[in-house]
């Protein structure tokens, strides 16, 4: 039986990124998104997994003289989301992040929610209730903190966090949701919630994460890419490059031979 097409969400076109003109982090690297997938960054620690996920929602933006070659594309717009001409807030809006280290804002859990619809210029009260509701039942918290939505995020546990740092990105309703090594911080059963998360948020918002966990990235993403030294060595679906690696390297990395 022949597989449907795949829709691109996104997709990397000669992208060569560094921090100053004469040192590029990630070199002419070209990487297709699949709308309604999980595609995983895997490689050895300084490979470029991070950089190139930073890319997506303009982070490297905030450190200064750093220069893009090439494009990322947002589709349906085809939109290049390194022109100059795009703003990296608009881009932030339309590619929500969640970090390593949950990081909720100092404030009510409500709150946590609401602050980019707020951002978003969006006032009226009903409806940034049902998207607090609505963000929080997709990252499979809300039977958990509904009766405590006015208490300190700081209340809640490691695991509860990181899925509140999850519902804060899906509440702005992004094109794409970037994690980058988000279970690394956490105990094996936060992991496990996560990781099951993954599955069912899929099938509402593209995802890219970076994992240095290949259990994990063999588990939970439909296609993984191998990078070293900046360059991608090897794209493609995740069985295929776990089971039969075409290139050596990726053979050596995923059998532990180095990395």
């Amino acid at each position: 039986m022949t597989k449907a097409p795949l829709s691109k969400k996104a997709e990397v076109l000669d992208l060569t990124f560094g921090y100053n003109p004469k040192v590029n982090v990630i070199r002419k690297i070209s990487l297709p998104v699949y709308e309604n997938k999980v595609t995983a960054l895997i490689g050895p620690s300084g490979c470029g997994k991070t950089t190139l996920l930073r890319c997506f929602n303009r982070m490297h933006d905030l450190y200064g003289s750093v220069h893009y070659e090439g494009e990322i594309k947002l589709y349906p717009d085809d939109v290049n989301i390194l022109s100059n001409e795009i703003d990296p807030i608009e881009v932030r809006m339309k590619v929500g992040m969640v970090f390593q280290k949950p990081n909720p804002f100092p404030k009510r859990i409500y709150e946590n929610i609401a602050y980019g619809l707020r951002v978003k210029g969006i006032k009226k009260r009903s409806y940034i209730d049902d998207k607090v509701e609505d963000s929080l039942k997709k990252a499979g918290l809300w039977k958990e903190v509904s009766d405590r939505l006015k208490t300190p995020a700081s209340s809640m546990s490691g695991g509860q966090q990181q899925r509140l740092c999850i519902a804060r990105a899906l509440a702005i309703e992004p094109d794409l949701l970037l994690l980058d090594e988000p279970t690394s911080a956490l105990d094996p059963i936060s992991t496990a919630h996560i990781e099951e998360l993954l599955a069912e948020l899929k099938k509402s918002v593209t995802i890219l994460m970076v994992t240095h966990n290949l259990h994990q990235a063999a588990r939970t993403a439909d296609h993984t890419a191998f990078m070293y030294l900046g360059d991608l060595v090897e794209f493609g679906e995740s069985n295929q490059i776990f089971t039969t690696p075409k290139d050596p390297k990726t053979e050596s990395y995923i059998t532990g031979r180095f990395g």
